[in-house]
C-alpha cells in the first residue's frame, strides 16, 4: 500500500475544561480541504503556547493511524483522527522510521522531516489517561514534525512520496530514544544538520558535562 494522507486535522483555541489545560488548540479535528499549507503550518490550524510548539521547525504534526490503531486495543477506547494533536494522520509509512530531513512530496507541497514529537502535560491532560507521557514516551512512536519547504494547496488522499533522504541515517525514532530516554545517544544528533537547534544544543551540553 502507498502512503497517504487519510486526514487533515485543524485546532481553534477553546477553553478545555477539566483537563487542567485552560486554553489549548490540541483537540485537532478532520476537514475535507483542501487547506494551504505554508511556512508556519495549515491555514486555519491555531496554536495556544507559541513558546512551546509551532513555528518553522514545527509546521505540521503528522502521526500513524496505525500507530492509533495499536493505541486503540492499549486503552480498550477508539481514538479518531486528530485525537493525539496530530495535523496529518498518515497511512502507509512508518514515521519513526523516517530520517531526519527526508523530504516529501505530497502533491504541490513539500515537506522535510525535521524532529520527533515529546509528550507533554497538555497532551496527557487531554487524552485523560493517567501515566499518560510515560507510557508514550516508552513506546517509542512519536510521530514526526515536519517543515514546509515548498508551500501550496494540500489534500486529503494526496500520496506521501519520499524524494530524498540523507545519508547521515538519524532517524525520528532513535532521536526520540537520545531525547527521552537514551541521553548517551545525544552527541549522535549533531551528525542531522537538520535538526532544530536546541537539540544541538542539548547535545553538546551533554559532552561537555561528560568531559568534566
Amino acid at each position: 500500500m502507498s502512503a497517504s494522507i487519510l486526514s487533515i486535522n485543524l485546532g481553534r483555541v477553546r477553553p478545555e475544561p477539566g483537563s487542567g489545560l485552560g486554553r489549548s488548540a490540541i483537540d485537532k479535528r478532520p476537514v475535507a480541504g483542501p487547506v494551504w499549507a505554508g511556512e508556519l503550518g495549515l491555514s486555519g490550524d491555531e496554536i495556544a503556547d507559541s513558546k512551546h510548539h509551532g513555528g518553522v521547525d514545527q509546521a505540521v504534526y503528522a502521526f500513524a493511524r496505525e500507530d492509533l490503531a495499536r493505541w486503540e486495543i492499549q486503552l480498550g477506547r477508539a481514538l479518531r483522527a486528530g485525537q493525539f494533536g496530530e495535523n496529518l494522520t498518515t497511512i502507509g509509512i512508518d514515521l519513526a522510521a523516517s530520517v531526519v530531513g527526508e523530504r516529501w512530496r505530497c502533491g504541490a507541497v513539500e515537506f522535510e522531516v525535521s524532529a520527533p514529537r515529546i509528550p507533554c502535560a497538555t497532551f496527557q491532560g487531554f487524552l485523560g489517561e493517567r501515566g499518560w507521557v510515560r507510557r508514550f514516551t516508552a513506546d517509542g512512536r512519536p510521530g514526526a514534525y515536519l517543515r514546509v519547504i515548498a508551500a501550496g494547496w494540500l489534500r486529503v488522499g494526496e500520496q506521501i512520496a519520499v524524494i530524498s533522504r540523507p545519508d547521515h541515517g538519524l532517524t525520528i525514532g532513535e532521536t526520540f530514544a537520545a531525547l527521552t530516554v537514551r541521553a548517551e545517544s545525544l552527541p549522535r544528533l549533531l551528525e542531522a544538520p537538520e535538526l532544530p537547534v536546541e537539540y544541538h544544543d542539548r547535545a553538546r551540553a551533554y559532552l561537555g558535562g561528560r568531559e568534566k
